[in-house]
């Protein structure tokens, strides 16, 4: 993604290492605080009117908040779906981190904020009025690691096998629910929640799209015989071999869009 290679660049410096687990941490500890006394959270909340007041730390507050969980009221099991939840967390923070850079996963988050704050302040109402939207941060991060690790196998509830691809589009069958149903500023509002996550993979998934239709109309050339069987299938974006030259050679399509041998697949 050539703006984010552009942002890295020149802001690089600018990216928080670890963002993800320390916010994990600091929802923990905003737990621990929430159980000796609850009424604290309330100065914690994104409420658009209180901001415009000058309570400006609601913008950043808030993301510490596993509101969730604090719905959740049961004694023995809340905290321990809350320690999971917590690494899990950690666990979805570390991998996106070791896949994107420290940087770009940064802009990623502070994205999914901007998309939250702009949703809120176009409803004009706060976490305390009903504005469930924040948690959209989280989903969007969930995401994006299902995106980049489909094929990974996770354990719910300690005993049902589920490839984090299947859970992710379990967990978007009640939002796309949520949205039919919803009136037009709500739509609105839950489309700039997740617009971090269109920002990063919908570029990747149209080129990917228009790569696949190419190689199949060059298939189908093929299969007609209106091309000569010496051109190519497919050639390294780097190197420029192609298959002609090595019948074992693999190819692959990057997020960038363009075609490399697995030996010159960016990282």
């Amino acid at each position: 993604m050539s703006w984010l290679n552009w942002l890295e660049n020149r802001l690089g410096f600018l990216a928080i290492p670890r963002l993800i687990p320390t916010i994990a941490l600091l929802n923990l500890f905003v737990y621990v605080l929430f159980l000796f006394e609850p009424e604290y959270i309330h100065f914690l909340t994104l409420e658009p009117s209180l901001v415009l007041r000058g309570e400006v730390w609601r913008l950043v507050s808030y993301i510490f908040i596993p509101q969730v969980f604090l719905e959740y009221r049961d004694p023995i099991l809340q905290p321990l779906f809350f320690l999971l939840y917590v690494w899990f967390m950690i666990w979805v923070g570390n991998s996106l981190e070791q896949a994107w850079g420290a940087f770009r996963l940064t802009v990623y988050y502070l994205l999914g904020m901007t998309g939250v704050t702009l949703a809120a302040f176009l409803l004009g109402i706060g976490q305390s009025e009903g504005n469930s939207l924040p948690l959209y941060i989280n989903i969007s991060l969930f995401f994006a690691f299902a995106t980049l690790f489909p094929n990974i196998q996770i354990y719910v509830l300690f005993v049902i096998p589920l490839r984090v691809k299947w859970l992710a589009l379990i967990s978007l069958a009640p939002i796309l629910l949520a949205f039919l149903f919803a009136p037009l500023l709500i739509k609105i509002a839950m489309i700039i929640s997740l617009l971090n996550y269109v920002l990063f993979f919908a570029p990747v998934a149209l080129a990917n799209a228009r790569d696949g239709r190419d190689v199949q109309k060059r298939r189908m050339k093929f299969a007609a015989g209106s091309v000569s069987s010496d051109d190519p299938l497919h050639r390294c974006f780097v190197c420029k071999k192609t298959e002609q030259d090595d019948a074992e050679l693999e190819f692959r399509v990057a997020k960038d869009g363009e075609e490399y041998c697995v030996d010159h697949l960016p990282k």
